[in-house]
């Protein structure tokens, strides 16, 4: 929601980027604290998570700056806990088809991001308290349908491990270099999408005369459909292609944005649905190769946990780029590195299923 929403919050509290960037530092560092329990508990924490969103968004509806961050915080720590526990209990259903259940989970949250920028749009940027309100209102209708969610199954205590004759329990999911090298890849991949999500507006407002809700259209757009296509791309190219292909793209759409002075509204519209196509296979498979290695392991909250640091840095470390450099097109380069980072990562990321599998 902030994205399509910050233009009118700078202007509403007169704040510049680098204070901007604050905003999205705060809900994620509420995401880390909900995230890093929200496997004790998978349904309650989708339920109560709901709720606690709920609340601030409430709370936002009459905030100023200050009491902002305290609103947002809430909100974060709804999302770290209700997100985390849906990724756990989808990519855990059904292991012979966890891709795919993932990729359409990711395609609930993007229709969620499409009418958030909608319900921005139609309350206009002088009625942002009715817009936090409506929200409200959803997310307590998300709770009720969390109530419908089964109990879980039985999960296992920690994860056996063979060694010759005898075997060994471990408490981590999975060995600590693998175990790194997934969290920091989840990290990078919630702290890019974060960034070109909530900055891209801005900077199609500010190089353009498009509405900031529409480049925020654009972009959840186009991630939905490659969501979307997820499967069939999966069939077409494998796995590990995919994810490659994918963040090469990502790193060309970022890099042009980076480099190019006079886009016009064509150009930002290109850029943006290119980086929302990159981008949507990406989380998903992460996650896919992830939970394929861990299965339902109990302590998998604090790795989804870290994955909002890159929330809560990467947004931020955007606007204070852009704000030194008074260009936010140089800002960009804090996701367009974060990208580059994904694809030297993608030996380790995409090899693990083969380990599993051999």
């Amino acid at each position: 929601m902030l994205g399509p929403l910050l233009p009118a919050l700078i202007g509403r509290w007169h704040i510049q980027d680098e204070q901007a960037g604050t905003l999205f530092t705060v809900v994620f560092v509420g995401e880390l604290c909900g995230a890093w329990f929200a496997t004790r508990n998978l349904r309650l924490s989708v339920l109560a998570g709901s709720c606690m969103t709920a609340a601030g968004c409430v709370l936002m509806a009459w905030a100023d700056f200050g009491t902002a961050h305290v609103a947002l915080f809430c909100v974060g720590l709804g999302l770290g806990a209700g997100l985390t526990a849906g990724n756990v209990i989808v990519g855990t259903a059904a292991t012979s088809s966890r891709t795919r259940l993932l990729a359409l989970l990711n395609v609930a949250w993007g229709v969620g991001a499409i009418v958030c920028s909608l319900l921005v749009r139609a309350c206009g940027p002088e009625r942002v308290p009715l817009f936090f309100l409506v929200l409200a209102a959803f997310l307590l209708l998300a709770a009720l349908f969390a109530i419908r969610i089964p109990p879980a199954a039985p999960r296992i205590a920690a994860e056996t491990v063979s060694l010759g004759q005898g075997t060994k329990l471990t408490k981590m999911p999975m060995p600590m270099l693998p175990l790194l090298i997934f969290s920091l890849a989840m990290l990078l991949f919630v702290g890019i999408e974060s960034a070109l999500g909530g900055w891209l507006p801005s900077y199609g407002i500010r190089t353009t005369t498009m509405l900031a809700s529409s480049v925020a259209l654009y972009f959840w757009i186009a991630e939905l459909s490659g969501r979307l296509l997820l499967a069939a791309l999966t069939s077409l190219f494998g796995e590990a292609a995919l994810y490659r292909g994918s963040v090469l793209l990502l790193i060309v759409a970022t890099a042009v944005l980076i480099a190019a002075t006079h886009l016009g509204s064509g150009g930002v519209i290109a850029l943006t649905i290119l980086s929302g196509l990159a981008l949507a296979p990406i989380y998903p498979l992460i996650v896919s190769f992830f939970l394929a290695r861990t299965g339902n392991h109990p302590r998998l909250g604090p790795v989804f946990a870290v994955a909002s640091l890159g929330g809560a840095t990467l947004p931020w470390l955007t606007g204070a780029i852009s704000t030194h450099f008074h260009a936010l097109r140089d800002g960009l380069a804090v996701p367009a590195a974060g990208a580059v980072l994904l694809l030297l990562l993608a030996p380790e990321i995409t090899a693990t299923r083969a380990k599993q599998r051999a």
